[in-house]
Parts: C-alpha cells; structure tokens; sequence
C-alpha cells in the first residue's frame, strides 16, 4: 500500500487537462485514499451507519463546519458560512449492502454481521457509496481551501439509508430545508459501473426510476394433485398473472412511455402432489413519469382481481396487492438549467471529451426526493465514472460484461474516480457559488 501512496502524485501529475485544481485534489490523494481505505474496509448497513456517520462528522468539524449528527437516524448535516450568496447542497449516501464482497482486492472487506433477520451476512460498499463519501470530503476540503474565491453556504449532507429508499424520507421530515438550511442547488455523484474512470456523465431531465416494491397473494382452494378439478389452482393462477403483467407495459402504457414490470420472486406449495392454498409473488415496477406509477397499479390490481375472477373465485378471494409504500422511490429529475450549468462546469474542468451525455437508467435513487419539496429546489445528480479504463477498452472489444453495481465483484478504479470526483464536484459548486458575478 506504500507504494501505491508514493505513486499517487505522479500518476496524477501526468493527467490531461491539468488544472490548478486538478493538482490541488493530488496534494490530498494520499488522505483521501486512506480515508476511502477505513470507509471501504468498516461498511455498515441501512439504519446501522454509526461509526462511518462519526468519522465523516469528525471529517468535517476538523474542516471548520459546524456540524450536527443523528439527523433522520445516522445523518450528518455539516454548514460553512462564508458571506452573502446561495446555499449549495452536496450530498453523499453513507449505507453498505449485504453482500460478501468478492474482488480479491488485498483492501477487500471482511465485515459480517447480522441482518434483521438474524442471519450472518457480509458487508460491503457494493454501490461505491465508499467513492461517494470520499469525493464528498475530499471536494468539502477544496472549498475551504478556495474560501477565498466564493460566497454563500456550503451544506454538506451525509445521508444514511439510501439502499432501503428511507434515508432522504427520514432527514427532510426531521426539518433538513427548514431547521438548517434551504439549499439554493442539491448537487451529487454516483459511480457508474459502465463508464471509465476519469469521465462522468450527466443525464438531464429524468436521470432514475421511480421504483415500487410490490407483493402479491394469489389465493386458491387447494386439494389433491390428483384431483385438479375439485380445486382452484393458485400456481395456474399465478402463472398466468405472470405473463398478463407483461401486457400492462405492452398494451395499457404509451410505447412513448419507459415501463418495466418484473417478477423477481414467485413461492407456493409444499409437495409434488398436494395443490396449496395460496402462491405470492414479489414485484418491481419501474417507470420515470408519476401517472405511469399510478397506471402501473391500479392495473396490476384490476388484472390481478379479473383473473381469479374467471377462474371462479369470489370477489373475497381476489388477490391481495400490497405496495411498499415506505420503499416506494420517486424518480430523479435532474433540473434541466443546473444538469447544463453543471456539465459545462465539468467540463471546463476536465476537458470536453471527458463529459459526456448519459441516457436515463431504471435504477433507482432516494437522491430525488430533494428535489420534490415544498421548496422546490432545482437538483442534479451525474454519473462518475468508475471502471479501469484498460478494462473497460478490454470489454468494450471483446463484448465481456463487466460486474455492475451490486455485484460482490464491483471493485472500481479508486484512485483515479476519487480524483475526478473531487474535481468536477468542486468545480460545480464554486461555479454555483459564483453564478451571479
């Protein structure tokens, strides 16, 4: 790990497109990877970010803002006044996931614990919300450092629980835009598991899904598998909800609209001959725009009630539809004048070929939930790219699938992502801060 130390400032001395920042952010690489180092190795789950909340409080104290902790569970909401002008927002999300991490990386964590239900899991930033949060720190210290080059607020939010969509829900109940500060612009990054390191991108307009967890209970009258006909099936019913859910996307929802439905679990019965009482299914749904959501379950509810209708059942015995509602994430709608505001920020930091334009996803992120306050605060969300860029060229020519986010094998370019994360966050916020000069 020495070595890779004392390589850091030349690898990034001999960066294109140096930039006075960009060789600012390298005097700091060092700090800043032992930091991604503790973070990586200590992850913690949803609701149970303790430890990586204090260190990033400590991080930021040591930085000169006044910083309050345990806000909506393990969130910290760090505030630097420097003068009169805007308050920017940048956020980072804190929480690991249950996953035995994979990569063989010498730094890999060996973190298990117990999940809420009592089984031994394994812990690990599979979503680089470790890159997350080490960019955040690392761009907080190049603003203090520039103080002298912007006005305004700088509000830093280190939120918990994002994997589990609850973390944003829980800080702006807990008065974030009213006890601390209304943001005049909410900036933040996420890595991307399918761009290289050293580039980001920027999608305007929707940018992420809404997503909705769902769970269905098909009901029947089960019996003998041997006397089907004295029975109502719940697996034949089941099956074919199955593929009837295929026809809401198909045939009830504009083609112009993005809608996915997916089945991800289905569980019934015991024993080869016995047909049971009941069958459940675990859905996803996603979309971007808020009526198609609606669309998407009042039909999945009526499709649902019709087909245990026509195979007899009473109205009583139609399946029960229960949507998560406190999972339920809204999309993210990146606000079209700050996403360009920002990538031209980006740009004139890294260099043109170094941004590019990205297409919304149908992954979901709780980050746009500020941006659908009473406030109505203009947010924007970029990709930050994470993958080797000698593996990614491999892939690219070859056709290989490369580990995705979530995946136990997702080990990005650390260095190399960290340096260009500090870099285009900062260069955002300093343009924000300076936008009306």
């Amino acid at each position: 790990m020495k070595k890779l130390l004392l390589s850091l400032p030349v690898l990034f001395a001999s960066c294109a497109n140096a930039t006075p920042l960009s060789s600012s952010v390298n005097a700091d690489m060092a700090q800043l990877e032992s930091l991604y180092l503790h973070l990586h190795q200590n992850p913690e789950l949803s609701y149970h970010e303790k430890h990586t909340a204090a260190r990033l409080a400590k991080e930021l104290k040591q930085l000169g803002f006044d910083v309050t902790e345990h806000v909506g569970g393990h969130g910290v909401v760090g505030l630097l006044k420097n003068g009169d002008g805007p308050t920017v927002m940048i956020r980072a999300d804190t929480d690991g996931l249950p996953i035995v991490e994979q990569t063989g990386k010498p730094y890999a964590s060996k973190v298990k614990t117990l999940d809420k239900n009592n089984n031994e899991v394994g812990v690990m930033h599979g979503c680089g919300h470790d890159i997350h949060m080490t960019s955040f720190i690392g761009a907080a210290k190049q603003l203090v450092a520039l103080k002298s080059q912007w006005r305004g607020t700088l509000m830093m939010v280190a939120q918990p629980a994002e994997e589990v969509g609850a973390g944003a829900k829980a800080m702006l109940k807990e008065g974030l835009f009213s006890k601390f500060a209304k943001p005049d612009h909410v900036l933040g990054l996420h890595v991307s598991a399918s761009v290289p390191a050293g580039k980001v991108a920027i999608a305007p307009g929707y940018a992420l899904a809404n997503v909705d967890s769902v769970d269905i209970t098909v009901k029947g009258k089960g019996g003998h598998g041997a006397y089907p006909h004295t029975t109502v099936d719940p697996v034949v019913l089941a099956s074919r909800i199955v593929l009837a859910l295929q026809t809401i996307t198909s045939r009830e929802i504009s083609p112009l609209q993005p809608s996915v439905i997916t089945v991800g679990s289905i569980h019934g019965g015991s024993k080869h001959n016995i047909i049971s009482n009941e069958v459940k299914l675990q859905l996803t749904l996603r979309s971007y725009d808020p009526q198609v959501r609606e669309q998407q379950i009042a039909t999945l509810k009526r499709l649902t009630k019709g087909i245990a209708l026509s195979a007899g059942l009473s109205e009583d015995m139609a399946p029960v539809v229960y949507v998560h509602d406190e999972e339920t994430i809204p999309s993210t709608f990146n606000d079209p004048v700050l996403a360009e505001r920002v990538t031209q920020a980006i740009t004139k930091e890294l260099g043109e070929g170094n941004v590019l334009k990205s297409e919304p996803v149908m992954a979901g992120e709780d980050f746009g939930l500020y941006g659908l306050t009473d406030e109505d605060v203009p947010i924007t969300i970029f990709w930050l790219g994470g993958v080797e860029p000698a593996l990614f060229k491999k892939a690219l020519s070859s056709g290989e699938s490369l580990p995705s986010l979530h995946s136990s094998q997702f080990a990005p370019d650390y260095p190399k992502t960290i340096h260009t994360g500090v870099r285009a966050m900062t260069a955002s916020a300093l343009d924000l801060f300076n936008q009306d000069k």
